[in-house]
């Protein structure tokens, strides 16, 4: 049994781009708050979401151009003109992408205006500062280049840029203050309304379950800045790269792209960039899943030339060091393992050792024998039960595209007819023995393919999917829930 979870509890599957509202995408403010309260009505304890980072263009929070900056596209304007950053009015046009990014420019330059005359807030935002030090000056400086360098992979910026020349990165910081400047205030934001929210669910008995990529993006302000720790050549290209080898899945395996680690480099300074990394995420989180948990144990190693993951070799991961640094440095963490895939015994040892729980997803349990691991019955409570994931397709358009046999073993094991299987499959993860249930909010709205978040292997059209609106608290969706949340006995216990 792992130790950080004292109950049993249940989870709403949504990223925060998801969430209605004005703006171009999902951002922090009331309708975050509302979701907050509407799933704290429904008996559920846990709002899980995907990672927070800034994007690239494709929009992939597994692709971010840093593993501690805050997504500057997630930021409540609405907040900044409460606080007389930015004018009503200002709100007033359509509210794309390119509108909120020349707002957060116009809010940047009022707030740096106003700070001098504000002692609290100066010291608020020296104390940030100093607090995100490790991390905060080096992203600031990239997001800097990256814009004034026509968006270039930090691979093909001058050579002395893209050594991290400090002679070189000082010019640019006193050339480039004001997108500096706007950088900082960014963060400084994202970590106010963040901690607002984090505040407000606390409030409300709802723990934030974050997520961790394993592997960080090659064009990343963690690679440019610490590239010593990454298998890059001195050209800045990757010299091997992650990814996985032929599977059922795919006969060519898949290049994901990402430079690997030097574990030898992070082993020899204790992982304390690991450290801060988690660290970092577990000052806002109360729960954080491990991307790609396996590579912990062993990992796929590709040539950086070749174009598949045909071409590689298994070499074995430092997880149980890291994994024993993390828990002297931080504690007992409140960890998820996503084992999902091809797990072997050495992959499954590690994650028990350190008892974290893994990942059971009902989609894959169907069409095989008795013993598929996936199955309600062969659930352990030392799990985490979903009915699908953001990888997956939806409940119902997943029942729809399956073949005859997976259905027809659907509807046997569930006792079910096909239009009942989205809450029947709904009811058999809150049913599962696993201590910690999660499910997607497009399965509670019922909803088909045409509400899929993420197809893996593709760049287009992923992560768009918005709600219209946070249903009420009374809708069917949020009853139904409410009812076998109690049942199963995952709501909060009574005062």
């Amino acid at each position: 049994m792992f130790s950080w979870i004292d109950r049993r509890k249940s989870a709403v599957l949504l990223h925060l781009t998801s969430l209605p509202g004005p703006f171009h995408k999902g951002v922090l403010g009331e309708e975050a708050i509302a979701f907050i309260d509407t799933i704290a009505t429904a008996g559920f304890s846990v709002w899980q979401f995907l990672p927070l980072g800034p994007t690239h263009g494709h929009g992939s929070p597994y692709e971010s151009l840093s593993s501690f900056a805050g997504n500057p596209e997630l930021l409540d304007l609405r907040d900044f003109v409460q606080k007389g950053y930015l004018d009503s009015c200002d709100l007033d046009s359509e509210l794309n992408a390119e509108r909120h990014a020349q707002l957060r420019k116009k809010a940047s330059v009022n707030f740096w205006k106003q700070l001098s005359s504000t002692p609290s807030l100066q010291q608020a935002v020296q104390n940030f500062e100093a607090h995100h030090s490790s991390w905060l000056d080096d992203y600031t400086l990239f997001s800097t280049l990256k814009e004034t360098l026509s968006n270039r992979a930090w691979w093909q910026w001058p050579k002395p840029l893209r050594m991290h020349d400090g002679e070189a990165l000082k010019i640019t910081r006193n050339c480039n203050m004001e997108h500096i400047q706007q950088a900082i205030f960014e963060q400084f934001m994202f970590e106010s309304q963040w901690f607002a929210l984090k505040k407000h669910a606390t409030s409300r008995g709802i723990d934030l379950f974050g997520d961790l990529p394993i592997y960080v993006a090659h064009d990343s302000a963690d690679v440019w800045s610490a590239q010593s720790n990454f298998t890059i050549a001195a050209n800045g290209l990757c010299e091997e790269v992650a990814g996985v080898p032929p599977d059922y899945f795919s006969s060519t395996g898949q290049r994901w792209g990402n430079p690997l680690y030097r574990w030898d480099v992070m082993a020899s300074d204790h992982f304390s960039w690991w450290v801060k990394r988690v660290r970092h995420q577990m000052e806002r989180m109360d729960i954080l899943r491990i991307d790609h948990f396996r590579g912990l144990e062993a990992y796929w190693a590709i040539p950086g030339e070749s174009n598949d993951g045909i071409i590689g070799e298994w070499r074995k991961a430092p997880g149980r060091a890291l994994l024993e640094t993390l828990q002297q440095e931080l504690g007992a963490l409140p960890l998820v393992a996503e084992d999902l895939g091809i797990i072997t015994d050495e992959v499954t040892s590690l994650r028990k050792d350190f008892a974290l729980p893994g990942m059971k997803i009902l989609q894959f349990a169907f069409g095989g024998d008795q013993h598929n691991p996936y199955l309600p019955c062969n659930h352990e409570s030392d799990s985490v039960a979903y009915t699908g994931t953001h990888d997956n397709d939806t409940t119902v358009g997943w029942f729809n595209h399956a073949e005859e046999h997976v259905q027809n073993h659907v509807l046997a094991v569930l006792n079910s007819q096909a239009s009942d299987i989205p809450w029947n499959m709904i009811e058999a993860a809150l049913a599962s023995p696993a201590m910690l249930s999660v499910i997607p909010m497009q399965d509670l709205l019922e909803l088909g393919s045409e509400a899929k978040f993420n197809t893996p292997g593709t760049l287009k059209n992923n992560w768009c999917w918005r709600m219209q609106s946070v249903p009420e608290p009374q809708a069917s969706c949020w009853k139904k829930a409410r009812a076998l949340n109690e049942q199963h006995g995952r709501t909060p216990p009574k005062p």
